[in-house]
Order: structure tokens, then sequence, then C-alpha cells
């Protein structure tokens, strides 16, 4: 409730959600300054507060531009050869883009003699197909026993451009990996240990099964085993790095540079967090964010291709929601009451539910998520990845209730 001319009004807004512009970050700036200020100056100019426990989050895209956290595909190439030599290696289940691999390969081919390129099929792990999947069911092919060469493909399922982007990608890698005067041999299959019948030196590709493929491998006898998590851990020849994640969660910056996943996230949250509280008094939570956790049910594409959600918060952000769903109460515990009186009924509740719902039927529904999987795939489609110019998202009201 709140009051407007000495009426009580009951309020009728929950969450709001709104996207922040901030200037171009370049390599140098203090992010966590100009993340504050923006916040500050858009409170001022569209005469809204703030409040205990709103959630400020920034991309990890501006972090990372502002830590200058960058590597060309020459150092790419050099941490490879010192990795794997002159050694064929393969080269397993990467996914289908241009932003996210393509610059990755062209380093990663710059730095060998030659690879067997590995592809999952009917897609990749993020949903980009290659090929539909009635049509392997059509021509009697089964994705989890069978091995595909690049001809036997061909012969297959012809030349198939991606829905969305219009890119062959099969032919796509294969010039990438030519241009750097590679030799390039592409296999189809969904095996990781199937690698090993071309060569026993492999690069896993792979987000979030990378674990799993590294822990067969090396059971099936594979002598060098790395992942993207292992290339650029650290600077090579003066490059960017992440020592958590490698190149994973890395995007074109230029034809021969790629952004970096941010490192040492977790100043720059706590930072921000601090300076807000020492300006307005209220005590926010802060997130860095990347791709958010959700998947296309037309494209069939899931979102995820960065490594986490989010790589650093702050301590209020973690664990996952404690809700009840509200029409399971209203259609059960309260069926026979109406109006102000299953109002107040499903409101005393609330107040009096249990700290852990875990395992109780009135929390069925309720999407039982880590909190920062769920609010940075709120801000990452707040933010967009195009021409928005809103980094920096404002996220007011999560944590409140019917009550509230």
């Amino acid at each position: 409730m709140w009051y407007a001319m000495g009426v009580i009004m009951e309020r009728l807004v929950g969450t709001i959600s709104r996207g922040l512009r901030a200037p171009i970050i370049r390599e140098g700036d203090d992010i966590a300054e100009i993340v504050v200020n923006s916040v500050i100056e858009a409170a001022k100019s569209e005469n809204f507060q703030l409040y205990d426990r709103d959630i400020i989050a920034v991309t990890e895209a501006v972090v990372a531009r502002a830590q200058g956290n960058y590597a060309t595909t020459d150092q790419i190439a050099s941490d490879i050869t010192g990795k794997f030599g002159n050694e064929t290696f393969g080269v397993i289940f990467p996914i289908l883009s241009r932003n996210r691999f393509a610059n990755c390969l062209k380093g990663i081919a710059r730095g060998a003699k030659k690879i067997v390129l590995m592809l999952s099929f009917p897609s990749d792990e993020v949903g980009n197909h290659l090929v539909d999947i009635d049509l392997l069911d059509e021509k009697g092919i089964n994705p989890w026993t069978d091995v595909l060469t690049e001809a036997k493909y061909r012969e297959l399922f012809g030349y198939q451009k991606h829905t969305f982007t219009g890119v062959d990608y099969i032919e796509y890698y294969k010039e990438v990996v030519q241009n750097e005067g590679c030799e390039i041999e592409i296999i189809f299959a969904n095996d990781c240990r199937t690698i090993l019948q071309y060569t026993k030196n492999v690069l896993c590709c792979d987000i979030h099964s990378r674990a799993r493929t590294k822990r067969l491998l090396k059971a099936a006898g594979a002598e060098k085993v790395y992942g993207l998590d292992d290339v650029l851990t650290t600077s090579v020849n003066g490059s960017g790095f992440n020592e958590n994640y490698g190149l994973l969660g890395s995007n074109k910056a230029t034809e021969d540079t790629v952004k970096l996943f941010p490192r040492s996230c977790k100043s720059v949250v706590e930072t921000v967090q601090k300076r807000i509280l020492e300006l307005t008094g209220k005590h926010v939570e802060v997130m860095v964010y990347g791709d958010g956790a959700f998947k296309d049910p037309i494209g069939k594409i899931w979102e995820l291709a960065d490594p986490v959600v989010s790589p650093a918060y702050t301590d209020g952000l973690e664990g996952q929601p404690n809700e009840i769903k509200l029409k399971y109460l209203a259609d059960n515990d309260f069926a026979d009451l109406k109006g102000e009186e299953l109002k107040q009924a499903i409101s005393d509740y609330i107040r009096n539910k249990d700290n852990d719902l875990v395992g109780q039927m009135v929390s069925q529904g309720t999407t039982p998520r880590r909190l920062t999987d769920l609010i940075g795939s709120l801000c990452d489609l707040t933010s967009g990845s195009g021409d928005k110019g809103t980094p920096i998202i404002l996220v007011q009201g999560y944590f409140d209730n019917y009550t509230k």
C-alpha cells in the first residue's frame, strides 16, 4: 500500500526491468564508476527511485571491453602450437557460429598442420541445425551410432544453409581452415570417442558438456586432451586471458581478434554495490551477465553459448526462488473463497510460508532455477544484442511478492 493525497492506494505494478543507456565503453574505462553514474543519472532523468534489493546488472561485453580482454588469432595460434606441436589433432563439437567460433577456428588452424573437424549432428550443442532431424529418419541414419564422412554427408543431405544465417557451416568452416594453410578432414559423429580412430590428440570445443567429454576421452586412451577452456588461460605474447574459461565465452571483435569473457568480475560488482550504498543509502544487488539461459521454440536454439550466465554477482543473488504458486492456493486450499477474503487468505499464507519450500506441492511450477540464471535471462532479453545501447539493466521489485 502507498498513500496519495491522503488516500490509501494499492500497489498495482510488480517487477520492472529497465534498460539503461551508457557511454560507449573503451579499454581502460572505470566500468564500475560508469555503471554507478549511469544508474544515478537515469533515476534523475526518468524520475524513479532506487530501493533496497534492486538489481543492477551489467553485460559482460562492456566489462571485458573496459578490461581490454582481447586476443588475436596469432596469439591463439601460438597457444595451440605450444599444446599440440605439429601433430594432427581433433577439433570436436564446436558450435556453429561466425561470431562465437569462426575466429577461434582461424587461430586454431593457424597453429596446426592438420585437424580433423568432428561436428555433432543433426545440430550443435546449442541447437544450431546442420540438417533437420526428420531427414535423418527418412535416410535411415542413427545419429547416436552412425559416423559420416563429409562425402557421405553430402550424398545424403546435399548442401543446406542455416535457416537464420544463410550459411553452410560445413563449407564455411572448411574454408576458414584451408585459408590458414591447414589440412582438414571433416567427419560427423556424436560419440566423442569416435575421434580416437583418427587421432589421439583432441581439442574439445563443447561448452556445457566439456568436462564429461574430456573424461570419456582420457578413459578411452586419448593422449593429449584440451578444451577451449584450456586455451589462453594465461597471457600469450601479451594477449588477454581468462584463467577460468579460456576461449569459452569469446566473441568476434575484428576479423583477427576476439573479445574474451571478462575476468575478476567480483571486484566490479562489489564496487558498484558499495558506491550505490554510499550515494543513496540503498543496498542493491549487482551482477555481470552474459547469455540468457532460454531456448527458442521455433529455431530450436538454446541461447547459452557462454560458459555461465553470470561470471560474478553479489552475495544476495545466491540461491533460487522460494515461491508458492498462487493459482494452486486459489484452486485448492482456498477454493471456497473469493474477493477480499481470498486475497487476505493468500496474503496470510505467503507471510507465513516456510523458508524452504522444496518438495512441497504448493511450490510446483515455480521455476526451480538459480536466481542468477533467471535474472540474467531477463536482463539479456531486455538489453538485446544489437543497437539498443542499454548495457546496464535495472530490475526493481524482483524479490517482492503479492503482499509487498
